[in-house]
């Protein structure tokens, strides 16, 4: 087991990313559809702010079969880390990049004959390159319509050393309560697959299930499923309660700065937002929205510190927030803060935190920015 690593000497504010936890919710996502169905792990947006790399090794120790990132840029920086396992890239990839993909044995998302000619051409002679394609069922973005996808495939035939390995969609409203549009959706698809089957060609891989769709549609699991969210222990859904049980992956810390008592009618941050009513203990904590802690999160957010919470005071600034610790005593310098995660009995959820921010906990999480160091905890961890 790798050892843990210290906080950065001089960091005031850092997040810990527990990889037992990690392992365990996609273990737990691979009891619940089954052996026979891959796990393809969603790693795309810097793992959803956890950390691009120890999270993609995380995933294939957990029994992983595929990584899928969302740009050519993520894959190469797997790559370069030394990952050698499939790569799917569900974005996007320009026509001068296809070197790349063939280089890297890559396996890119293509709805265009240009690219695969181009893919084709940087293919060596003695390989193949893989491909998946994927089909807009409703999500109204990236991929071909159901009636272009077996023109594409008859016409993909043709062109040598690349081969259609996937075929995919992607639902628009598996995290809502109603199935009405994702049933839809699903039956365009089958529609697809079976089409293409009439015409000879059956690509050996179908998925088409996030995290939510994993839970809310188990008859669309396929050959392979694409948790993203759920890895984390993040709630896929508010509509419904996730059916099995999953681990929050990441603690947001921080350390108090400078406790203080402010007097009557003294203003707290940018544009007097908040002004004292009487003498107010404080906090103030070294993180602000240039680390990804939300601007809108003025005056409405809460921290943990001495596992109770402790509401802000004003707007949140660049670089620091004041909290009101009137009500929790014997706060002193360095005592922790946790703005994301548990402490004590006390627990600020990611879904609690997108909800002050009229956001998802996607955002919340994929938010924290890179000036803010990861800490990778392992088994080995106290």
């Amino acid at each position: 087991m790798s050892e843990p690593l210290s906080i950065p000497e001089g960091a005031v504010t850092w997040a810990e990313v527990n990889l037992p936890a990690y392992r365990a919710n996609l273990r737990a996502i691979q009891t619940f559809v089954g052996p026979r169905v891959q796990i393809f792990a969603v790693v795309k947006a810097n793992a959803y702010g956890h950390g691009l790399v120890p999270m993609a090794r995380a995933a294939l120790q957990a029994g992983a079969r595929r990584l899928v990132v969302h740009r050519l840029d993520e894959a190469l920086q797997l790559r370069a880390s030394g990952i050698q396992a499939p790569i799917l890239i569900l974005g996007y990839v320009p026509l001068a990049a296809a070197r790349w993909v063939a280089q890297h044995r890559l396996t890119p998302t293509v709805i265009t004959l240009e690219f695969l000619e181009a893919l084709s051409a940087h293919t060596p002679a003695d390989a193949v390159s893989e491909v998946h394609i994927n089909v807009d069922t409703g999500m109204g973005r990236y991929g071909l319509l159901p009636d272009e996808v077996v023109p594409f495939l008859r016409a993909a035939a043709s062109i040598p050393r690349v081969r259609i390995e996937g075929i995919y969609t992607h639902f628009a409203t598996a995290d809502e309560a109603d199935r009405t549009y994702m049933l839809q959706q699903w039956r365009v698809f089958q529609d697809v697959l079976t089409a293409a089957e009439a015409a000879g060609v059956r690509p050996p891989v179908r998925h088409a299930c996030n995290s939510a769709a994993i839970f809310a549609l188990p008859e669309a699991h396929l050959d392979a499923v694409r948790p993203g969210i759920a890895t984390y222990g993040l709630r896929p859904s508010l509509d419904w309660e996730t059916p099995i049980a999953l681990q929050p992956v990441l603690t947001w810390k921080a350390r108090v700065a400078r406790v203080r008592t402010l007097p009557p009618g003294h203003g707290i941050g940018y544009g007097r937002t908040y002004v004292t009513s009487k003498p107010t203990t404080v906090a103030l904590v070294p993180v602000g929205y240039g680390d990804g802690y939300h601007r809108i999160l003025s005056n409405k957010g809460q921290v943990l510190i001495h596992g109770q919470r402790a509401p802000v005071l004003g707007r949140v600034s660049m670089d620091q927030i004041v909290v009101n610790v009137s009500h929790i005593p014997n706060v002193a310098l360095e005592d922790e803060v946790v703005l994301l995660g548990q402490q004590g009995g006390e627990a600020i959820s990611a879904e609690e935190l997108a909800a002050w921010a009229q956001t998802i906990n996607y955002e919340v999480v994929t938010a924290i920015l890179p000036r803010v160091p990861r800490i990778y905890l392992d088994e080995a961890a106290p």
